[in-house]
């Protein structure tokens, strides 16, 4: 029989109950927490690396300092910043100056004031955006009929050079903004800094894509398989 692979999605029970929380937790079949020992033993050597180790260290420290009523107990946590704010206190905190912001051209506005937000902070941007280059997308292999704009010229949203840039800039963290599937998938891959990511793409639901997985069960049902 096939080994189960993990699914910590659907684990039927409770979240203070999970043995990842808890060491005397259930777990079902599949558990990592249980079944991968030697890849938790793993992880935790790369956490003892000194770089690591503070990037995961001041993390922690940023997940915390996120909440009010710490101090009267779990019942009482209220949240208390929202992620923008958060990206610029965590940036701090490992001491970093230069901020690098990749975004899509579609959300140019919302650049604008983020680059400007975290200017006001202090931090250098170096903003790249998604058509950087205007390399036309016959380059990738689309056709005409492919294209948003069919029988116009149409740059591509170029990825890896909007990475090279902030690489060759050397900043020290980058901001992802509003990059489309795939294409912040080819960022993240080509980017040397570590970089985290402030708004998504979603044309439908105005970049909050959690709102179409709030209504799947009702005004968003017909997004499922019939």
């Amino acid at each position: 029989m096939e080994k189960a692979s993990p699914d910590c999605a659907q684990c039927p029970y409770r979240r203070e109950e999970r043995l990842c929380r808890s060491a005397d937790g259930k777990f079902a079949p599949q558990c990592p927490t249980r079944a991968k020992g030697l890849l938790i033993e793993q992880s935790v050597t790369e956490y003892r690396k000194p770089e690591i180790g503070e990037f995961a260290r001041q993390a922690s420290i940023q997940e915390a300092a996120g909440y009010s009523g710490r101090e009267s107990g779990e019942t009482c946590l209220r949240p208390l910043k929202p992620r923008i704010l958060e990206i610029v206190e965590f940036a701090r905190r490992m001491a970093y100056r230069r901020l690098g912001l990749a975004f899509c051209g579609g959300l140019a506005k919302e650049a604008k004031i983020v680059g400007g937000f975290f200017a006001s902070y202090g931090f250098e941007v170096v903003s790249v955006i998604c058509k950087v280059g205007r390399v036309p997308k016959e380059e990738i292999g689309i056709r005409d009929h492919e294209k948003v704009k069919i029988g116009k010229f149409e740059a591509m949203c170029n990825p890896i050079l909007q990475a090279k840039v902030l690489n060759e800039e050397e900043t020290e963290m980058n901001v992802l903004l509003g990059l489309c599937v795939g294409h912040d998938s080819l960022f993240l891959r080509y980017a040397s800094a570590p970089c985290t990511v402030l708004a998504v793409k979603d044309r439908v639901f105005v970049h909050n894509p959690l709102a179409g997985v709030y209504a799947l069960d009702n005004y968003c049902r017909y997004l499922k398989p019939s």
